[in-house]
């Protein structure tokens, strides 16, 4: 797909995506998911394999949508070259193993979203050192990587920070105590969601409460109820939560606090959090749609594969934290609330109506004119 064409797509959220949809690995599992799919549609002239290797089956994009838009992408493009899949069910341990096991299958191209990005970097060197080509697919990861696919996460926090303080209204005081429940600071991407969100709120509202929820909804559950119990819950104005995942834990806590109404934020537009937004009891979500983060991805390693300039698609640079200065590809986030769930993840495809609107959101539906 066009770069220009895959940035206007996402900036204006109306791209319509056809997903061929995989379900989803149970959560928590030890076991990695592996698979091949063939490449078998006209078009492309490499061959050989491409490996696709995501970091964990908690987080619901990744086998539902990421998998399925990525190896159908590889398909169209490339007939002859089969998709080699493994999940990491988060364990940092096992994605490296992954990774030797993908170099022992001889193939040409890894694509990773790495579950530690600097625990993964003598892997992606063994890589290289094989001759092996290596796309850091939505997390940046450490060592000698060829190219890189994300979206601009700076700013997706700036937007969560905005859209905080849009949402708060008068509430948004320098007094006004936020709770701020962040992601793994294994991820790269925690921190510029981090530094984005922060920059946006700074002397406008005050952190009350920061901690890190490893992006696991028990664990940001647990620090939520620990900073209501610490803060008080007739003094906490707001909560932050990096990801949709976290959100549904710290929702969790807030109902038994009694403090459902108060604003809550996300990322990732996970049918869940769309929901709750829809019921109210969370405020607003990013969205980063998948389809053209997959199939950019698919486009780098194919081009890796053949021989061809990266740098036509991945017109940005970013600097990894080994100093690696990697070609990359950098969308741009859309902040949703419930003013625009119709005109950004429906429209595009990404949910239907029904799927929003099943029985106990049915009358929230109906009032947010989903109905």
């Amino acid at each position: 797909m066009n770069t220009t064409l895959r940035r206007t797509v996402v900036a204006t959220a109306a791209v319509s995506i056809a997903l061929g949809m995989a379900a989803c690995g149970k959560a928590g599992s030890s076991n990695s998911s592996s698979s091949t799919s063939s490449a078998s549609a006209a078009g492309g002239s490499g061959s050989g394999s491409i490996a696709l290797l995501l970091p964990d089956n908690v987080t619901t994009r990744y086998e539902k949508f990421d998998k399925p838009l990525f190896e159908a992408k590889v398909k169209e493009l490339a007939p002859n070259v089969t998709v080699e899949y493994a999940n990491a069910a988060g364990s940092a341990q096992t994605q490296a193993q992954q990774v030797t096991t993908m170099i022992n299958k001889g193939v040409k191209v890894i694509v990773i979203s790495s579950q530690d990005a600097a625990a993964i970097k003598s892997s992606i060197q063994a890589a290289h050192d094989k001759g092996i080509k290596v796309v850091a697919y939505d997390r940046l990861a450490q060592g000698p990587v060829d190219a890189y696919i994300s979206f601009d996460n700076y700013k997706v926090g700036q937007l969560q920070g905005q859209g905080l303080l849009q949402v708060m209204g008068a509430k948004a005081t320098p007094s006004a105590n936020v709770v701020e429940i962040d992601g793994d600071s294994a991820d790269p991407n925690a921190a510029d969601f981090k530094n984005g969100f922060t920059d946006a709120v700074k002397g406008k509202v005050k952190i009350a409460y920061d901690a890190s929820g490893l992006w696991k909804p028990d664990v940001a559950a647990q620090k939520a109820t620990a900073a209501i119990n610490q803060l008080g819950k007739n003094n906490i104005a707001a909560f932050y939560s990096a990801n949709d995942g976290m959100a549904g834990g710290i929702a969790a806590s807030m109902k038994n606090a009694g403090l459902s109404s108060l604003p809550l934020t996300g990322q990732d537009a996970q049918l869940d959090a769309i929901q709750r937004i829809v019921a109210g009891t969370q405020s607003l979500t990013i969205y980063k749609a998948y389809k053209p983060e997959a199939e950019g991805a698919a486009q780098l390693a194919v081009d890796l594969l053949n021989g061809t300039d990266v740098k036509s698609v991945a017109t940005a640079t970013k600097t990894n934290a080994s100093g690696n200065q990697v070609p990359s590809d950098l969308l741009t986030p859309v902040l949703v609330t419930k003013s625009n769930i119709k005109s950004t993840v429906v429209q595009d495809g990404l949910y239907s109506v029904s799927d929003i609107c099943t029985g106990e959101f049915a009358a929230a539906c109906k009032s947010a004119g989903l109905q």
